[in-house]
């Protein structure tokens, strides 16, 4: 599995430059372990006037297959035979899309200490990629990558056998680009696309590709003519998260019209929409273990912490025994999308009277939030420094005292168990921690003693014997006021 990327230069502007931007050094043959293989990093050539970086991919098919991770689309197993001998070893998929992501991170996300201005600005780029499978053909290949700014797209079909020209043309082309692109753009088309055109990934497609693809897809997805194609094809034609990726999508290109900060439109918190599809998205799993909570707890009146989007506010609307609800986010313009969501200006005056979005920080107090039967904090302390949990702490639990409040937050140790996760990374970029179940456990315990709550804990999602569930939920439920509290 083979890709070279090609840069040109003068002595001013050496191509060899390139080796900042993919923070490689054209003078060393570098080598990374993936969870799939092997990954070389080498230059061909690297000279002022032209520089070509190339990423070797080593896979071995029986390997991937013993490790559990030679599977098909959408994880289902191939044929027995197939399993074995396969083009997975050389041609172009996901799992070369993996290794990009792996061996060229911070290039993916444009980043280079050393040289920010050529890390910003475009470069004349050559992108070679032997053996691509193209399901759909050359042309679907053509149609993909043309709208982004490429000058030059050859997709040369390969011949199934040059010594029976009569066999005809395999589903195999040979994919050159050329035009002028940032590198992080450049790579991030490559991320994408390269499973798409293969419209098939070497694992299980889990609810956290959507966060994925629009981050990778950002500035070009929104906008490219087969959106519905590349969304569907990468998320393994998984209806529930294609439509939930395309809400999204539609959500930042109207926030582009609208002149929001697109940053700011997505919420950090990972969720998705409903899906009738098995297994349940974790999203929706943690959506119902907070509406269970919150019945059992018999609250009317909740606050949503950190809402986002809207997504548990939308959830809780839909319950006729939560008649005051409230949500609550940093940013006004995530709240405009989640009022977009909700539909605010369409609710009958019975509906609308039930729910409310308002600005507001959670690290200051807020005489707003008092009086409540129940807040929550879904997916929302991770985005937090550690050194301001304690001022949410406060604001929520010293000052606001709901009667009850819901704390989820990801177990890093069920992190090993999503084969699409590089080991050692957090599962969202914006995440500031990721705590184990101890961790979580005596956070929440100091919590409840300092603030006089007792406190139990609920697993989401499959709850593994050796690491736990995905998301661990803490239910804090206030002590009984003793008659001598209740005068002061």
């Amino acid at each position: 599995m083979f890709l070279t990327i090609s840069t040109t230069g003068t002595r001013e502007r050496p191509a060899t430059d390139l080796g900042f931007l993919l923070h490689k050094h054209p003078d060393n043959a570098q080598t990374f372990s993936t969870s799939h293989g092997t990954a070389h990093v080498l230059y061909p050539e690297a000279t002022a006037e032209r520089c070509t970086a190339a990423l070797l991919l080593e896979v071995d098919p029986v390997g991937l297959v013993r490790r559990g991770k030679g599977k098909g689309r959408g994880g289902a197993p191939d044929s027995a035979l197939a399993q074995y001998v396969n083009d997975r070893p050389y041609a172009a998929s996901s799992l070369l899309a993996v290794a990009l992501s792996t061996v060229f991170k911070s290039a993916l996300r444009g980043a280079c200490k050393a040289m920010p201005e050529r890390a910003a600005a475009s470069l004349p780029l050559r992108v070679e990629v032997p053996a691509l499978p193209a399901r759909g053909g050359a042309e679907l290949v053509r149609k993909l990558f043309a709208p982004l700014g490429w000058d030059t797209v050859e997709a040369e079909p390969v011949a199934l056998d040059t010594s029976f020209p009569e066999w005809g043309d395999s589903r195999y082309v040979r994919l050159v680009l050329e035009g002028e692109l940032r590198l992080a753009d450049a790579l991030n088309q490559l991320y994408v696309l390269l499973p798409v055109l293969d419209d098939a990934k070497h694992y299980w497609v889990a609810p956290d590709e959507v966060d994925k693809l629009l981050r990778a897809g950002d500035g070009w997805l929104a906008e490219h003519p087969e959106q519905k194609l590349i969304t569907s094809r990468y998320l393994s034609r998984r209806w529930g998260l294609t439509r939930d990726a395309m809400e999204r999508l539609e959500l930042v290109r109207l926030a582009e019209t609208d002149g929001l900060d697109v940053e700011d439109v997505d919420n950090a918190v990972d969720e998705t929409t409903d899906t009738e599809e098995k297994p349940v998205p974790l999203a929706e799993q943690r959506r119902e273990a907070i509406l269970a909570a919150l019945r059992a707890a018999d609250a009317t009146r909740v606050l949503d912490l950190g809402c986002g989007q809207g997504q548990l506010v939308q959830a809780l609307l839909k319950d006729v025994r939560f008649t005051d609800i409230v949500g609550v986010d940093v940013s006004v313009r995530a709240l405009t999308i989640a009022g977009r969501r909700l539909r605010l200006e369409r609710l009958g005056e019975r509906q609308a009277g039930r729910v409310k979005l308002i600005q507001g920080s959670l690290a200051y107090t807020d005489k707003r939030l008092t009086g409540y039967d129940a807040a929550v904090l879904s997916e929302v302390i991770e985005h937090l420094d550690l050194p301001r949990l304690p001022a949410l702490e406060y604001a929520v639990f010293g000052s606001a005292r709901p009667r009850t409040v819901l704390v989820t937050t990801p177990n890093v140790e069920y992190n090993v168990r999503w084969e699409s996760l590089p080991a050692g990374h957090v599962r969202h970029g914006d995440h500031r921690f990721e705590w184990t179940r101890e961790e979580f456990r005596a956070w929440a315990g100091r919590v409840a003693e300092e603030y006089g709550y007792g406190v139990g804990f609920t697993p989401v999602g499959p709850d593994d014997p050796e690491v736990g569930p995905p998301t661990q939920m803490a239910v804090f439920t206030q002590h009984a006021a003793t008659p001598k509290e209740e005068q002061a």
